[in-house]
């Protein structure tokens, strides 16, 4: 299993976070991985918008992982008997988070990630304009890079894992403005969790409103 800096895994779901996190990583000289997965999610139309992000940016591999999260249930996203909310945001953290989505992704990335002798790994959470999901904080991320590093074959012998987050604390409008300098066609990526079977967004939903308002806050029009 042969080690090389330059490799990284990056999470890529197919909506606009992550796919200006894949183009962040790829204009580092990073040579990129996209991982995917398709884990019960009422919108996994955003796979094909995965798809086409990773073709279009170049990835070495794309892999879609199968997971059957639907099953536990527990979130919006992947009970269809729960409605996906769409009022405005409160202090609760909504019916839309999926229980430990993000530590099981990261786990799964992380273990390709050691299969492929790569030391880092690229996650497109936010801090800023986001829903408040738990697995979104800057203390998860340090948490969970802890927890790789003791965890793994690769770890124990010293070849440290590192977490990328290189928009947690960017708005979504900065978010935008960094895709659009890197050349990112963002008419390729899904936001909505709710959309058509065709992929046309709902306009209504949390994810869509925090779009539109990066969009509308840099007086462009969403393509």
């Amino acid at each position: 299993m042969s080690q090389d800096i330059h490799k990284a895994v990056v999470l890529v779901s197919g909506g606009l976070d992550s796919a200006t996190t894949l183009a962040i990583a790829k204009s580092k000289g990073y040579t990129c991985y996209a991982i995917s997965f398709d884990y019960g999610q009422r919108h996994r139309v955003e796979l094909e918008s995965a798809r086409q992000v990773a073709e279009n940016i170049g990835v070495v591999e794309h892999k879609i992982i199968h997971l059957n999260l639907d099953s536990i249930g527990g979130s919006a996203l992947t009970d269809t008997k729960i409605e996906v909310p769409i009022s405005g945001p409160s202090n609760e953290i909504p019916i839309t988070y999926v229980p430990a989505r993000n530590t099981i992704f990261l786990s799964l990335a992380l273990g390709w990630a050691e299969v492929l002798g790569a030391n880092d790994l690229f996650i497109g959470v936010n801090a800023v304009d986001y829903s408040g999901y738990p697995d979104c904080r800057p203390e998860f991320i340090a948490a969970f890079e802890e927890l790789a590093n003791l965890a793994t074959k690769a770890g124990v012998e010293g070849k440290t894992f590192q977490i990328h987050t290189p928009l947690i604390q960017l708005t979504k409008a900065q978010i935008i403005q960094e895709g659009l300098r890197l050349g990112l066609d963002y008419s390729q990526t899904l936001s909505c969790y709710q959309p058509s079977e065709t992929g046309k967004a709902c306009r209504v939903c949390e994810a869509c409103r925090l779009r539109a308002d990066g969009f509308r806050a840099l007086g462009i029009t969403d393509p």
